[in-house]
């Protein structure tokens, strides 16, 4: 591939992206076509059941014999709520596919095109081959680690852009949850408000319940009408008919690892959990957390608690290490996000 090629490539990631709140369970994907030099067409992958990237582009295009086509994942080549794109791209006449691919420069150290297009469906990837969403933890942290003073408060540590940044991965994830103690101690809605453009939709709502104890006059279980509600909890627990009655819909699970299972059954790509420790340490127990993203606020808060609860590694060699680590500022705050399954 030439520079010209990378920056197809670019922009196929970038149209991709178009579908980051719609496309779910299906994988972002961005499509350009290219005749002498020129754009033809373009498209991406809005929702599922709908023509993928690849299709809106021969569309946009009209006639595409002889284009070369930039696709920012493989092509599909089978049948599924849609026919093969790869042979309607034959069909059409296209002489050339580029998928995003690695840059053999060794300058890149791994953070090229191959790896942006591989996290940018880590969702799908995960769905596909583990069957269940692909969990992301997200945490608001002082700079000596702690998610809350010693007695307690949280509200606010990460500031209103970060905030406000949570909101839009809200829209983005397939399901938001959080353990039942978070769920009494904040009430919270987990529903995306903050965000521009609007949620078009919301995501589902998870609250992970063994005990079933999530109490009816919560908020959580007062809008499940509106916003649907699962929670997660041992078979047989006591409290789960209430639930039920009350309109939330219970999953019984043996287990974290089984839980998360039946949400991949009904096709949820992405779980975006907010809280709380105790959780947080379940899920890094079982190895279930995919991504690790904190909010660092340039404050100290001196003892509260930390990240997670109830998991600790024995020796600095049994330490969970993530794949990669990256930064961004996000108003005062800076974000760091650690990619603990990359692959």
């Amino acid at each position: 591939m030439d520079a010209a090629d990378r920056a197809l490539l670019e922009r196929c990631l970038e149209l991709a992206e178009r579908g980051a709140r719609s496309a779910a369970p299906n994988p972002m994907v961005g499509c350009v076509l290219v005749r002498d030099g020129a754009v033809i067409g373009e498209g991406w992958h809005e929702r599922p059941g709908q023509p993928h990237a690849e299709i809106n582009a021969l569309r946009a295009a009209g006639d595409a014999h002889g284009a070369t086509a930039y696709v920012s994942l493989e092509p599909c080549a089978h049948h599924g709520r849609t026919p093969p794109c790869a042979d309607a791209l034959v069909q059409a006449g296209v002489a050339r596919v580029v998928v995003a691919a690695g840059d053999p420069d060794p300058r890149t150290n791994g953070q090229g095109l191959d790896r942006r297009a591989r996290l940018q469906n880590a969702p799908f990837r995960t769905l596909v081959r583990l069957g269940r969403p692909h969990v992301t933890y997200k945490a608001a942290v002082s700079l000596d680690g702690r998610t809350a003073t010693a007695s307690g408060e949280s509200r606010w540590i990460s500031s209103p852009e970060s905030r406000r940044m949570v909101h839009e991965w809200r829209a983005r994830a397939s399901a938001v949850g959080v353990g039942v103690g978070t769920a009494v101690a904040d009430d919270p809605m987990l529903t995306a408000r903050d965000c521009s453009p609007p949620a078009a939709r919301q995501p589902l709502r998870v609250v992970f319940d063994p005990g079933a104890r999530l109490p009816l006059a919560s908020a959580l279980v007062r809008s499940a009408a509106e916003v649907p509600l699962v929670v997660v909890a041992s078979p047989g627990a006591e409290g789960a008919e209430r639930l039920r009655a009350a309109g939330a819909d219970v999953v019984e699970a043996d287990d974290l690892r089984s839980g998360l299972a039946e949400l991949g059954r009904r096709e949820l790509s992405s779980l975006l959990i907010e809280g709380g420790a105790i959780l947080a340490g379940a899920l890094l127990a079982e190895d279930l957390v995919d991504r690790l993203a904190l909010f660092v606020a340039p404050i100290l808060l001196g003892d509260g608690p930390g990240v997670a609860e109830g998991w600790s590694a024995e020796t600095i060699e049994d330490a969970r290490r993530a794949g990669s680590l990256r930064s961004q500022p996000v108003g005062p705050d800076t974000l760091l996000v650690a990619e603990l399954h990359e692959n």
